[in-house]
């Protein structure tokens, strides 16, 4: 009802003109006392059937209908030359930034229905050119307007005003150093950029690097731009404008901009502290620094869509395109197994933010952004499976050259064990990253048994085989068999003490731990089986040394023997190194279970033949003293094992 009688007062007041009116500048006047008398009566409301109405007479031949556009493009001429060619800021004056927005929209009123007449003869397209000319210049200057709004309301805007929890502006950064330079202000010659930093780990901060005010301003240039079609124009100053507000504050998070080839020639050690400030700088951006400009483009453009998703793929293309670059040279760099924990860095910190890059980055234009940051997570899994083939060739390549003094613990083995053992901390990444790569039989033909177990632990399992093979090979470099046993034994207990209680030993199994705890007990038999059988030889009773009347010669033979083939062991044994110390403790003690017994029997023989009763022998003590004092070779004592 209202809208009804609204428009029977338009018409009324059309009507009147239209009477009263001598001629059309007369009744142009009238209609511009009505629009200033009332704000209902605007020229927006009372012109557009009139003006459709001249534009259609002109294009008839009227010549007062083309008089009458004539004279309404010279107004707008008149009206807008005055603000394009102010040397003032328009929007310094919120009247003037009113008045030549209402003449922007009355031009933009006069083209589209100069474009729309029925039949366009030369009068009318002469009119339509002099509209789009003065139109083009009044976008311009709108541009103009645009870009100084973007940057001065941006300098205003500092951290001049406290803030609440979850809205964050101004000059911020990491180093304070950098916030000392920034208060001192300098001399003013280089223009600030409002930058955006996070505030220890809280991420729930959206930043408003524009008063609420310079916004609104901003969103009334847009649509006259849009609409007049120069929305081109505006997305493209806009982005400049926000984009060095992003990479300033990349910048300012201690990012380096590096390509992927610079990236891969850094040295080890600079590019892990780079991943560090890049996974704080990813969650900053995909945290903070992204949705705080999808919100801004939202709130400019609103109501135009397209436009908005366009800015922010422009605004936001660079420093994603940055962040995605180094991610992408740790994923394609070398497959050194030292690398694997900090490229798990990445690859979890890209996982983690997937959902809110696929969120930030849905639209249309960001489609290649969001097909690219997927791409390259995949290549950051591809690179951790390498870093394991990496590892397996490393352990194949390892030479038996030397063999380790005393039968003692093989550098490969503590690497391979802590290596895996700190690996398996990040078992529920790595099970993710290995079930994207199902393991094939042939790779490893040893393992088709298991395939119910997970990707990972059949790759674990493997690593552990290898390591196992390459250590039986080592162990042949040995001339003495007991040596050769006591390397096995001390390699193949480190393995199961590091795999016990742990993810490792989780991925294993307890049948793998059992199973590998009972090789390290056959290793101990045979080491005392070769270390001590010919003293055990020796110890056996014979015919001769059982009959009631032994040959007193044939018993202190015996006894020179034990003592010579004994003390032989012993000082070989003494220089083996048991790492272990609950190991050395069970081989001294197997090793005077098996051999105690046996002396004792023989003990008692020699006391039963009368004339060996003065001959000297070891007591059962001095062997038992003798036995403790074995496995004491360099590096037994002191804590080796690590």
């Amino acid at each position: 009802m209202a809208e009804n009688g609204e428009e029977k007062l338009l018409a009324v007041a059309r009507h009147i003109a239209k009477t009263l009116g001598r001629d059309e500048s007369m009744a142009d006047d009238i209609l511009q006392i009505f629009s200033n008398f009332d704000g209902r009566f605007s020229r927006d409301k009372l012109s557009p059937s009139d003006k459709a109405a001249a534009v259609a007479a002109a294009a008839d031949g009227d010549p007062r209908a083309y008089a009458a556009l004539d004279r309404n493009l010279s107004a707008l001429e008149r009206q807008i030359s005055h603000f394009v060619t102010s040397d003032n800021p328009i929007w310094a004056d919120a009247a003037d930034a009113a008045a030549f927005l209402d003449a922007v929209d009355e031009l933009i009123a006069a083209v589209r229905d100069l474009a729309s007449a029925p039949a366009a003869d030369k009068a009318v397209l002469a009119c339509l050119s002099r509209a789009e000319e003065l139109t083009q210049q009044a976008m311009f200057r709108l541009e103009d307007e645009f870009r100084s709004l973007m940057e001065v309301g941006g300098e205003a805007f500092e951290l001049s005003r406290p803030y609440g929890r979850g809205e964050l502006n101004g000059d911020l950064s990491y180093d304070s150093e950098d916030e000392d330079d920034d208060e001192q202000g300098g001399d003013g010659d280089e223009r600030q950029v409002p930058v955006a930093q996070p505030l220890g780990d809280d991420f729930d901060i959206v930043i408003d690097a524009l008063p609420s005010g310079t916004i609104n301003d901003l969103h009334e240039i847009a649509k006259r731009m849009v609409a007049a079609r120069f929305g081109k124009e505006c997305s493209h100053v806009y982005s400049s404008c926000r984009r060095e507000f992003l990479e300033e504050s990349m910048s300012r998070l201690g990012l380096q901009k590096l390509s992927i080839e610079e990236a891969q020639k850094l040295p080890w050690q600079e590019l892990e502290e780079e991943i560090d400030r890049w996974m704080k700088a990813m969650k900053v951006a995909l945290y903070i620094l992204f949705p705080s400009e999808r919100r801004l483009c939202d709130r400019v453009f609103f109501g135009l869509s397209s436009v908005a998703d366009l800015c922010f793929m422009e605004v936001c293309r660079g420093c994603v395109i940055q962040l995605l670059n180094f991610a992408d040279a740790v994923a394609i760099g070398s497959r050194a197994p030292e690398r694997l924990f900090k490229v798990l860095d990445v690859f979890e910190t890209m996982r983690d933010l997937m959902p809110e890059f696929e969120s930030l980055f849905s639209d249309q234009y960001c489609s290649v952004l969001r097909n690219e940051a997927v791409a390259i997570w995949k290549r950051l899994g591809e690179a951790i499976r390498g870093i394991f083939m990496e590892l397996e060739n490393l352990i194949r390549r390892d030479p038996a050259k030397a063999a380790v003094p005393g039968g003692g613990l093989h550098p490969i083995t503590r690497y391979v064990m802590n290596y895996l053992r700190a690996a398996c901390r990040s078992r529920l990444i790595l099970e993710q990253i290995f079930e994207e790569s199902i393991v094939s039989p042939k790779e490893y033909p040893d393992l088709d048994s298991r395939a119910s177990s997970s990707s990972l632990s059949v790759q674990i399992e493997w690593i552990m085989e290898l390591l196992e093979s390459n250590l039986e090979a080592k162990s042949k470099i040995y001339r003495d068999s007991a040596l050769c046993s006591i390397f096995m034994m001390n390699n193949g207990r480190y393995i199961v003490e590091k795999a016990k209680g742990n993810d490792l030993g989780l991925l294993l199994g307890e049948d793998w731990i059992r199973k590998h705890t009972a090789k390290v007990r056959q290793y101990q038999m045979s080491y005392i089986r070769s270390s001590w059988n010919k003293v055990m030889v020796v110890l056996k009773p014979d015919n001769a040394s059982l009959a009631p009347n032994a040959d007193p010669r044939s018993l202190k033979e015996k006894v020179k023997l034990f003592n010579g083939y004994f003390e032989e062991t012993c000082r070989v044994q003494s220089s083996c190194v048991i790492f272990d110390e609950q190991l050395r403790e069970d081989l001294r003690i197997s090793v005077t279970k098996w051999l105690v017994p046996a002396y004792e029997t023989f003990v008692g023989r020699l006391q039963s033949v009368a004339e060996m009763r003065k001959h000297p022998y070891r007591s059962v003590e001095q062997i038992k003293a003798r036995i403790d004092e074995l496995f004491r070779g360099r590096g037994a004592l002191g804590g080796g094992r690590k």
